[in-house]
């Protein structure tokens, strides 16, 4: 079964109903098929910080509900060496080099994001499924 690791921004835009973005998302899960959608713990503390900070009790619960969906990464000590080496060679941001190794990591295929950026850093594993 293929893994696929989805970005907090694709998260977040799918929690609280981006608009724009959240049918074109909607449709490439859809089109997955059987595929395991993944995250990490990162994701969960990027997604949770406005709700918590807003007290806004309906949207840290509709997160909670959508990241318990998915299969949840560890981020063990090797990923951080890891991601350490690709921020200096890319000059990534931490986050960003921090979910695309615990993705790589955990041999998911893919990495979805809205960032085009990571491409040119690791290639097509990145996908801007936005674009």
């Amino acid at each position: 079964m293929d893994k696929i690791y989805l970005d907090s921004c694709l998260i977040i835009y799918l929690v609280e109903q981006h608009p724009v973005f959240l049918p074109i998302i909607k449709s490439r899960i859809v089109s997955l098929g059987d595929a395991e959608l993944c995250a990490s713990p990162l994701v969960r503390l990027e997604t949770l910080v406005k709700p918590m900070r807003d007290a806004d009790q309906a949207l840290l619960l509709r997160y909670e509900q959508f990241l318990a969906s998915l299969h949840n990464l560890s981020m063990p000590a090797e990923i951080y060496q890891k991601a350490l080496f690709l921020r200096v060679q890319h000059r990534l941001k931490t986050p960003d080099a921090l979910h695309v190794v615990t993705a790589q990591f955990h041999d998911c295929q893919q990495f979805w994001t809205n960032d085009g950026r990571l491409a040119s850093a690791v290639g097509a594993f990145a996908v801007n499924i936005l674009d």
